[in-house]
């Protein structure tokens, strides 16, 4: 009898040290899944800026770091696998690769960024209370601002050209936003669009003689291939003002942007809440960066050989 017993008692130890080794893990090593659409500087930045938050905060955690190329069916199986890898917290970089996880699941937190309108997009109900299970920081650019530089840099400006994917929801919406702000200003906007990166150079030479400057807003195809961009632009004397500021970099003329290693900062510091404190992305408002944390970038190379004078800036 006291063999059974004592039998019992230690089974019964066994278990409760097995749960309790389950729930330490789950505790103290959180799984999470990064979902980047594309790669490039920006991108890269946010994915960047994210993880720096997760490591000063100090818990423990294990990453999947997962980059879909540009590709939507990529991102929705990367979604899939996400979901059923059981990820604690899902981190999506860009629009597209947001509404895939999105679409996957409404129960495991998606923490956003590089996004420019949660509502827009459909992924939220409101900035203020998104209301389900995604939440994250926006990338809305300072489009006035980068519209002012655009006239100070170029003051004889009067048709400006507006360019950027036509099937990016962000890109669609910064543009009608630019287009309402410039002709407030009595000045002419054409759209310019591509559907793919293959279309990039043919667009930017068909500017030639009909646009007098040119904004990109945070499109992702035209970051991740500014290079072509710029390469076209120069030649034919085109000044190009940008969406942030790692496009500039890459042979635009400037911009008036945002950091969006802060921005991914800002979106890790939200899934560490909702990790270790139980914080809702229901009840959690969409995070902007205040106006401080915008940059003004210039190209001082493009600005030479496009004939530019940077000093009005001064």
């Amino acid at each position: 009898m006291k063999k059974k017993l004592l039998a019992l008692i230690l089974t019964g130890v066994m278990a409760m040290s097995l749960l309790a080794g389950c729930g330490a893990a789950k505790d103290d090593t959180y799984q999470i899944g990064v979902l980047q659409l594309t790669q490039h500087a920006a991108l890269d930045a946010a994915n960047e800026g994210f993880i720096a938050a997760l490591k000063d905060s100090g818990i423990k955690y294990e990453v999947d770091q997962q980059n879909a190329s540009g590709d939507q069916t990529t991102c929705v199986t990367v979604a899939e696998k996400f979901v059923n890898d059981k990820k604690d917290l899902i981190y999506t970089i860009a629009t597209p690769a947001a509404q895939a996880v999105a679409g996957a699941t409404s129960d495991i937190p998606i923490v956003g960024s590089a996004i420019t309108d949660y509502v827009d997009a459909g992924l939220v109900n409101s900035n203020d209370a998104p209301g389900g299970n995604v939440t994250g920081s926006s990338d809305m650019n300072p489009i006035d601002a980068q519209l002012d530089l655009l006239i100070q840099l170029v003051p004889d400006a009067k048709t400006i050209g507006v360019f950027y994917s036509a099937d990016e929801d962000n890109s669609v919406l910064q543009a009608e936003l630019f287009t309402a702000a410039a002709e407030a200003k009595n000045l002419t906007v054409e759209k310019f669009t591509i559907s793919n990166s293959n279309e990039i150079q043919t667009v930017v030479q068909s500017m030639e003689g009909k646009i007098d400057a040119c904004w990109i807003p945070t499109d992702n195809k035209l970051a991740a291939g500014m290079a072509t961009v710029a390469m076209v632009a120069n030649e034919i004397k085109l000044p190009v003002i940008c969406g942030e500021s790692n496009m500039v970099n890459e042979g635009g003329l400037a911009t008036y942007g945002l950091d969006y290693y802060q921005l991914g900062y800002l979106a890790g510091e939200m899934a560490v809440d909702i990790l270790v404190n139980g914080a809702k992305p229901a009840e959690m408002p969409i995070q902007f960066l205040p106006a401080e944390k915008c940059e003004l970038t210039v190209n001082e190379d493009t600005a030479a050989a496009i004939g530019v004078d940077l000093s009005v800036l001064d």
